[in-house]
C-alpha cells in the first residue's frame, strides 16, 4: 500500500467493551473530498491484538454512522473478536449542479463504481476508494487490524457493492483488496436489469448498461464459471415482504439463476428468501448474527 497521511480522529466510543473510533481524510479517490468513517475495534484489539477486518457497505440515502446505530452488528463482532469499518456510500461535497435531486442518485447514493461520465468522474469512484484507499488509511491509522484477512457485507445498494468487489476481487489476478468472503442483505443483485441500476450506470457511467456489467453481481457470478480454483464464500437474505423486492430492484432470482448455470452450489452462494421480511434495518438487525458469524468463521479460518 502506498504511503497515506494518517486520518484524523473525531470521536471514541465505548461499546461492548470495545471502540467505535470515527475518523476523517481527505481522500484523493474522491477527487480529494474528505470522508469519514467507522471503525469498530473488539477488546483484542484494544489489547493489542491484529484482528481481521469486516468491511459493512451502507445502501442510499445513508451514510457510515446509519449501520453502527442500526444494524446490531458490534455486539457479535465484539464477541467473534473482529473488527468492522463502516465507509460513506458516496463523496460528499462535490458542488455537482443536480447532485442532491434525487434521493437514489449522487449525494448518498455512489453505487461503488468508478464513474466514467463527466461530471461525476471526479470525485464518484467508491469502487476506487473502498478497495485500494481505504485500506492504506486504516493502515495509515495505525490500528490493530489484519488487513490481509478481510471480508465484506453491505446493504440494499450496498449489498451490491459488497458482492462486486468481491466477485470481482475473484475474477482480478491482482486484486487490490482480496475478500475473503461476502454477504448482504437486501442487494440490487443485477442492476442492469432494474430502474435503480439502469439510472446509476446511465447517470455514471459513459458506456451506460454495457460498462454497467462489470459492476453487476449476476453478471460476474457467470463470467466466474469454470474459472480455476474459485470457491465462492457468499451469504444473501432477501425479505419477500420488501416493497422493493415487489418492485423488482433486487431480482435475487436471477442470482440464484446465473449461479445455477455457472455450476456453483447453494451452499458456495446462499440466497434465502424470508417471508413477511421487509427493506428495514429491522429486518437487517434480525439476521446480522447470522452474517457476522459467517464472516466471522471464514475470517478466523485463514488465520
Amino acid at each position: 500500500m502506498s504511503s497515506t497521511t494518517a486520518p484524523e480522529k473525531l470521536s471514541t466510543n465505548a461499546s461492548f467493551d470495545g471502540e467505535l473510533v470515527k475518523l476523517s481524510a481527505p481522500a484523493n479517490s474522491l477527487g480529494g473530498l474528505k470522508t469519514t468513517f467507522n471503525v469498530f475495534l473488539p477488546r483484542q484489539a484494544l489489547d493489542g491484538d491484529k484482528v481481521p477486518v469486516l468491511y459493512y457497505l451502507a445502501g442510499l440515502t445513508c451514510n457510515e454512522d446509519t449501520a453502527p446505530w442500526k444494524g446490531g452488528f458490534l455486539r457479535d463482532a465484539a464477541a467473534e473478536g473482529i473488527a468492522l469499518v463502516f465507509p460513506d456510500t458516496s463523496p460528499r461535497g462535490a458542488d455537482i449542479d443536480g447532485e442532491d435531486k434525487d434521493w437514489d442518485f449522487g449525494t448518498g447514493a455512489g453505487f461503488y463504481l468508478t464513474a466514467s461520465k463527466e461530471p461525476w468522474k471526479k470525485h464518484y469512484n467508491m469502487y476506487e476508494f473502498i478497495t485500494s484507499e481505504l485500506p492504506s488509511l486504516l493502515a495509515a491509522a495505525s490500528l490493530p487490524l489484519d488487513l490481509s484477512r478481510s471480508s465484506i457485507f453491505g446493504h440494499s445498494m450496498g449489498g451490491h457493492g459488497a458482492l462486486t468487489l468481491y466477485l470481482k476481487s475473484l475474477l482480478s489476478t491482482s486484486p487490490s483488496t482480496k475478500y475473503l468472503s461476502a454477504s448482504a442483505f437486501a442487494p440490487i443483485a443485477n442492476p442492469t436489469q432494474c430502474p435503480w441500476g439502469d439510472k446509476a450506470f446511465k447517470g455514471y457511467l459513459a458506456g451506460g448498461l454495457d460498462e454497467g456489467k462489470q459492476y453487476d453481481a449476476t453478471e460476474l457470478v457467470g463470467q466466474l464459471k469454470g474459472k480455476d480454483g474459485v470457491d465462492l464464500k457468499v451469504l444473501v437474505d432477501v425479505g419477500t415482504g420488501d416493497q422493493f423486492y415487489q418492485q423488482k430492484q433486487l431480482l435475487p432470482e436471477n442470482l440464484i439463476a446465473a449461479r445455477d448455470a455457472a455450476g456453483f452450489s447453494a451452499s458456495q452462494l446462499a440466497v434465502n428468501l424470508h417471508e413477511r421480511y421487509d427493506h428495514s434495518y429491522y429486518f437487517i438487525s434480525t439476521f446480522a448474527p447470522a452474517h457476522i458469524k459467517f464472516h466471522a468463521e471464514v475470517l478466523k479460518a485463514a488465520k
